[in-house]
This record gives C-alpha cells, sequence and structure tokens, in this order.
C-alpha cells in the first residue's frame, strides 16, 4: 500500500493512519531557492541531532518555501514555510518539530487545531528544545535554545 497523495477523505485518512501505525516514514523532499534549502538542510541535522528525525519523517512529507505564512498543510502532509521562518534555526526546528506535531493530532483523529491543541504541540516544542540542548555539543545552538526556552517560560502559551 502506498501513502495517499492527499491525507483529506476519510478513506485517505485511515490508510495513511494505517502506514503510520506500520512504521511508514516519509522521504523528506525540500521545495524552494537554493538558500532556502540550505537552511532547510540545517533545521533537519538540529532535529537529527534531538533524536526526532524518524519522528519527523513519519508525520511530514514535505516542506515547501512558499511567499507568505507558514503554515501545516495537512491534507498535503508539508509544511509551507517562508524565508523568515527559516532564519533562525533552532527556533525553525522547533516550530518544524510543534508542526509534526499538529499533523500527528490530525493523523490520529485528535483536535489539531485550536487553544488545546497548541498548548499540547507547544509543550511538544519547548520538550524538543529542552532535549536538543541536551544533545548537542555546539554552544552556540545550546545558548539559542537557552534564550527561546527562557522566551517560552516567560510566555502567556508555555504550560
Amino acid at each position: 500500500m502506498e501513502f495517499p497523495e492527499k491525507v483529506y477523505t476519510e478513506t485517505e485518512h485511515k490508510a495513511a493512519k494505517k502506514l503510520i501505525d506500520k512504521g511508514y516514514k516519509h522521504e523528506l523532499t525540500v521545495e524552494g531557492e537554493a538558500d532556502f534549502k540550505q537552511k532547510v538542510d540545517s533545521i533537519l541535522s538540529l532535529i537529527n541531532t534531538a533524536g526526532y528525525y524518524d519522528f519527523f519523517r513519519t508525520y511530514i512529507r514535505q516542506i515547501k518555501e512558499i511567499d507568505g505564512l507558514t503554515q501545516l498543510r495537512e491534507t498535503e502532509v508539508a509544511i509551507w514555510a517562508n524565508k523568515f521562518a527559516v532564519e533562525n534555526s533552532v527556533d525553525a526546528a522547533s516550530l518544524f518539530i510543534q508542526k509534526a506535531h499538529h499533523m500527528k493530532q490530525y493523523v490520529d483523529g485528535e483536535l489539531y487545531y485550536g487553544g488545546i491543541s497548541e498548548k499540547k504541540t507547544v509543550e511538544k516544542r519547548i520538550e524538543f528544545l529542552q532535549h536538543l540542548k541536551s544533545k548537542t555539543k555546539d554552544a552556540n545552538i545550546k545558548e539559542d535554545c537557552e534564550k527561546l526556552l527562557q522566551q517560552w517560560a516567560e510566555s502567556s502559551l508555555a504550560p
């Protein structure tokens, strides 16, 4: 069975869930300008360093550069990101993990938007930053993680 082109209908949703439950991983593709692709490669490297790459490939198939608002496209199993979203690789990696958790909620048939979902996925984003901070050997990345964790601690969205 192949992963559905779109995850929109009930049949497509069930097929996607069945494959993911059996361990399916996407061949991740990146579309965009060379600079965007290079930045996404750095982001994916951080995701791998934190130990989240397989999780990410489970729920995201594509990262596409767009001229608009960065968003998860659930039915396309894709993240559409603008060039500004990938400027800070540590923050972008945590955002991408948050979007992957939204996609997991979507596939699992859970509420994947709104306040309750946002709170759960922000918790996962913070957890990712903590893992990245503990696993990286790069002092600059540790510092970026600490700054972002501090910002989340001061935010009203943080748990």
